[in-house]
């Protein structure tokens, strides 16, 4: 008898499965450049949305999904730690005005 082994659902993202590898595996490329686009200054909203789109080829509610899951993320955390730390205060500011 043989067992099928399911592959990726249809929503998996293989580099949602790489950050799931442990800590020794680190930062996806993906996650990389999420956090690279996030440590530029941009002129306006405008300009990071188009660069969001062009660059990563994700929509900008996807990009800021995937920002706010690698905030908690200690291998965030060891790439980029100015630009995690600054965005976790702005994120607890907004969660203390709440």
């Amino acid at each position: 008898m043989t067992v099928d082994t399911p592959g990726p659902g249809p929503s998996e993202d293989p580099a949602d499965r790489e950050r799931d590898e442990g800590p020794e595996a680190g930062l996806s490329d993906r996650d990389q450049a999420v956090l690279a686009v996030e440590r530029r200054g941009w002129p306006g909203p405008g300009a990071k949305e188009r660069a969001i789109r062009e660059r990563l080829g994700i929509s900008p509610t996807r990009y800021y999904q995937l920002l706010n899951a690698l905030l908690d993320d200690p291998r965030a955390l060891e790439h980029d730690p100015v630009t995690v730390n600054r965005l976790r205060r702005v994120r607890d500011e907004r969660r203390e005005r709440r």
